[in-house]
Parts: C-alpha cells; structure tokens; sequence
C-alpha cells in the first residue's frame, strides 16, 4: 500500500477513500487510515455478499463509523448483473444501510450494475436528503434525475473509453459542483492504462480527460472536484 500512496502522491493525489466490502475489508480499510494520513475509508456490504447480511451487519458498521477517517457508508446498492445474492435480499441490506447512513450523519456511496431503475426507485424512497455518490457513475441516461435529486457523480475509468459517448456526454454536461473523480481501483483501469490493474495514481488519467470534456483546464478541475470531496467526505 505504501508504493500505491507514494505514486498517488506523485500525481498530485492527496486523498483517497479506501472502500470496505464486508465486515473484513471494512475493518482492514480503517486500519490503513491508521497507517496512512491521507487515507480514509468507507465501510458497508457489497451487494455481492448482500445474501449473508443479518442484523449484526449494522452493529460493527455503527461500531467503525465512529472511526473519524470514516467518511462513508459503502459500498452498497444493486447489482444484477452478477446477481451473487437476489433481488431480495440485496434490496434488504441496501436499505438497512441507507437507514445506518442516516443514522450515524454519514455519505452513501453506491453501487449500481444493470440494476438502474431498482437502484434509482430504493433511493427515491429511503434517501430523500442524504448525500449521495453515485460510484463509478455509469448510468447518463439518468443524469437529470441524478442532478435533481442532488446526487454526486463520480466518474472512473470507463468515461475515458472510446466507445462511452453517453457518458462523456453526461460529463461534459453535468454541473461542476457535482463532479468527482476516482479510480475503482484494481479495476477498470482508464485509457491509456487500460487492460492493466488500475492504480489510485490512474485518476490523473481520468480527471485530464474530463477536463478536456469539458474544454477546461485540468487545475481547475482538481481544484473543483476536491472542493466537492472535501464538502462531501467532510474532511
């Protein structure tokens, strides 16, 4: 972990959120804040492990989110493409998790694969007025929705590939103070690392090309895109 923060460094990164995917993760997520000043974490059930949530599942999520380099709850949503748990029961511990995240006054970082008009309706019923990131954004078609609603738009890998028109169109249209960056990292590495594990140092990549979306300097992206993670982590 030490080379992946050093190298983010390099590229000017200075913050990184680190996502928990279950008890295990989470836990291991928040020891690396301990170790790192510039990591936080997220801690949540992904939809993937939604199957084996229970009650308990919010007790140690309560427990970390105490941690103050906590600064999400997440993980969490739909995903049907995979479908490792049902419908059922991803929708079970999706809501469970809206409702610990506005308990305990934190963001909601969301996952949605294949699953746009399940994840869109669970939020419009338990979400009204909490802060919402829309993680590794990859739903255009519903941008206004999104940006009526309130919701942050994190934009990965997938932006910067040849054949995402809508959602480089999404990016290029979206309001400023909505915007984020990040990596997904192992995953979806963006051109021209693409095909490689992504690294968090990769978001370089990303926010050059959405700047150039954009027809705006790159420093001023940063500049916007950290502004609106500092107001939404509350770091």
């Amino acid at each position: 972990m030490a080379d992946l923060v050093a190298e983010a460094a390099g590229e000017g990164v200075e913050r990184i959120v680190t996502i928990g995917m279950g008890e295990d993760s989470s836990r291991r997520a928040v020891a690396l804040t301990e170790r790192f000043p510039g990591v936080f974490a997220a801690v949540g059930v992904h939809p993937h492990d939604a199957g084996s949530f229970t009650a308990a599942d919010p007790v140690w999520m309560r427990e970390l989110s105490a941690h103050p380099k906590v600064v999400a709850i997440g993980e969490c949503g739909f995903d049907h493409h995979y479908d490792h748990a049902s419908h059922e029961d991803q929708e079970r511990a999706f809501r469970a998790q809206i409702a610990l995240a506005r308990e305990v006054g934190l963001p909601l970082v969301i996952h949605t694969r294949e699953a746009t008009e399940d994840t869109m309706r669970v939020l419009g019923e338990d979400a009204a007025g909490l802060p919402v990131i829309l993680h590794c954004f990859s739903i255009p078609e519903r941008l206004d929705d999104a940006v009526e609603r309130g919701y942050m738009l994190s934009l990965a890998g997938p932006v910067t590939y040849k054949r995402s028109h809508d959602l480089q169109r999404a990016a290029a249209l979206a309001p400023l103070d909505r915007l984020l960056v990040e990596t997904d990292s192992p995953y979806l590495a963006p051109e021209p690392r693409r095909g490689r594990p992504n690294r968090p140092a990769n978001v370089a990549h990303t926010l050059r090309f959405v700047a150039a979306l954009r027809d705006m300097p790159a420093e001023d992206l940063d500049a916007a895109t950290s502004a609106n993670a500092a107001r939404i982590f509350g770091w």
